[in-house]
């Protein structure tokens, strides 16, 4: 069979399986390495064989046990860690805030036109760079982090509290808001994680409270707080506690300068510094407010931590998150009772999202078969990747973004604040399963660029995707349908066998 022909025929079966999942081969009855292997991948970035080895040797218990409860500090392989070290910028953010900010004041005074341009130029491309830099971090975090489970919760997270690297001058401050207020406190309490959100300076530009004082207000920050983040829609929340959280974030914001500002003497030991937050008390209103039904004293900062107290142990804030973790590991929409269940977890242990992962883990509907279940792009990638080459390390991330911007699910780049989807209905249709398979030939037909390195003087390394291994033969072989089966047969090459299996209807759930 041609190569044209294959594709065309795989695409039509990928567009029936996307409505239909199709029967299982009657021959290749569940077995207990097959539900090892769909154990892992449902709490990792991709099954590989040596992390099926590492969770065979450990069994479930002690391995998520080790997942729930990782180290402090993110760990690497050496080769990994390497690129990130290289890739990430010296200095604070404010440090580089600060000569970002010279460098634009710097362009704009040039009086030659031409010169202005390319100085303009010069700090887009800044810009970009660290962007750049800051995704490829995250993709090789994702792709070799040991400590997998709180890989994937940081994107959960981060697109709860989702920021866009193309407001304003932030393409310089995701990577940070990344690493700092999100990563560290995924396995955590909700409420830390909710108020590292807050005072990060990203999302504070993103959502405009750094514009937000006294008889000015901004409402932005204050409504997305609620509706996306912690309550919901319909959670009870009115347009006047709405009004009430605004005026209780007023002056909480970023200060670019070094120097403490003048402050009026009755408020001055209400100020707050760390790094490029600020809370500035000439900007606050002092005014009592109530809000969820609680008067809060006007006071300054601790009304901030009042309120943050009120939302995240509000009992519409516990279904809510339990109900968007629940239908992203699921992969599907969990019933009211499941949501129930953890929300009353998240409730006795004060919002522990480790002890919620563990009651979802230990649901039936965890384990049970997910027919409807389908990954999204960024979980589509980087789970053929780690198939692909499990513990060898990519030299190029250039190519990974390349994809998961075609499949419209770009790191940093969903524009709006509610994040992208977390139901496979938003990432099955037919475009979307076109693309995937034109990507899963890139994937599975060579290396694909990614080990290509950055500096032009040094050669590609050379390498190949290997699909049909030790985990494949050991756990994943028994679980292909019988159309699926007849696909691969007929694949007329390694690179066609690998292609046909990345787009199957199975890698795809």
């Amino acid at each position: 069979m041609s190569r044209a022909a294959t594709r065309c025929c795989l695409v039509t079966v990928l567009l029936l399986a996307s409505a239909s999942p199709g029967p299982r081969a009657a021959e290749a009855p569940p077995r207990a390495a097959a539900s090892d292997a769909a154990f892992l991948d449902a709490l990792t970035w991709g099954a590989t064989p040596s992390s099926f080895a590492q969770l065979t040797a450990d069994g479930r218990a002690r391995w998520l046990h080790a997942q729930l409860h990782p180290p402090a500090e993110s760990r690497l392989p050496p080769a990994a860690q390497a690129q990130v070290d290289a890739l990430t910028p010296p200095g604070s953010l404010f440090e580089r805030a600060l000569a970002l900010d010279a460098q634009a004041r710097a362009a704009k005074d040039i009086p030659d036109p031409e010169a202005r341009k390319a100085a303009q130029q010069a700090f887009q491309g800044a810009l970009n760079t660290a962007a750049r830099n800051a995704a490829s971090v995250w993709v090789l975090r994702a792709l070799y982090s040991p400590d997998q489970l709180r890989e994937r919760l940081t994107w959960f997270w981060f697109n709860r509290f989702n920021v866009h690297q193309g407001k304003s001058t932030l393409r310089a401050a995701v990577g940070d808001y990344l690493d700092t207020a999100i990563r560290p406190h995924v396995l955590g309490r909700f409420r830390d994680l909710l108020m590292a959100s807050l005072r990060h300076p990203a999302m504070l530009r993103y959502l405009d409270n750094d514009a937000n004082a006294a008889g000015r207000p901004n409402e932005n920050y204050a409504r997305e707080i609620m509706e996306l983040h912690t309550m919901g829609v319909g959670s009870g929340y009115t347009q006047g506690d709405v009004e009430a959280l605004a005026r209780i974030l007023s002056g909480v914001g970023i200060d670019l300068k070094p120097e403490t500002p003048k402050l009026r003497p009755e408020h001055a030991a209400d100020y707050r510094r760390d790094d490029l937050f600020a809370f500035n008390p000439n900007r606050h209103d002092y005014g009592d407010k109530v809000f969820l039904g609680t008067r809060i004293q006007g006071r300054g900062w601790p009304e901030v931590e009042e309120a943050v107290d009120l939302i995240a142990r509000n009992p519409a804030t516990a279904t809510n998150v339990s109900r968007a973790l629940a239908t992203y590991f699921l992969g599907q929409p969990p019933d009211g009772a499941l949501v129930a269940r953890l929300a009353a977890v998240f409730g006795r242990t004060d919002g522990d999202i480790a002890a919620v992962m563990e009651a979802l883990v230990r649901e039936p509907a965890f384990t049970a078969e997910r027919g409807g279940a389908f990954k999204d792009p960024v979980r589509y990638v980087f789970s053929a990747l780690r198939m692909a080459y499990d513990a060898r390390v990519i030299r190029n991330a250039g190519p990974v973004l390349g994809w998961l911007n075609r499949l419209g699910e770009g790191l940093f780049n969903r524009s709006t604040p509610d994040g992208y989807p977390l139901d496979a209905a938003a990432w099955s249709g037919p475009g979307q399963l076109a693309t995937r398979f034109e990507i899963a030939r890139q994937i599975g037909s060579g290396s694909a660029g990614l080990f290509k390195p950055a500096l032009p003087d040094q050669a590609e390394e050379p390498a190949f995707p290997v699909l049909a291994n030790g985990l494949y033969f050991a756990a994943l072989s028994g679980t292909l349908s019988a159309a699926t089966r007849a696909a691969l047969d007929q694949a007329v090459s390694p690179q066609d066998w690998n292609t046909l299996y990345l787009a199957s209807p199975e890698f795809m759930r």
